[in-house]
């Protein structure tokens, strides 16, 4: 069985992580503003801040 000490450490994704979160939303909100509207986007928005906040406050 192979020693697994002496792997190096695995690298820290999350600032990828959050800039193609940023990407994705991005275009996800575009594609709702073309077929649905400005409110649309604006509700989706507002939709998933408030899920934010609910992780965040039963995180802490």
């Amino acid at each position: 069985m192979r020693d697994t000490n002496d792997r190096p450490a695995a690298p820290n994704f999350t600032q990828a992580c959050i800039f193609m979160f940023g990407v994705n939303i991005a275009w996800v909100f575009m594609v709702i503003w073309a077929v649905w509207g400005l409110l649309a986007v604006a509700v989706t928005g507002w939709v998933l801040n408030q899920i934010i906040n609910r992780i965040d406050a039963a995180r802490s």
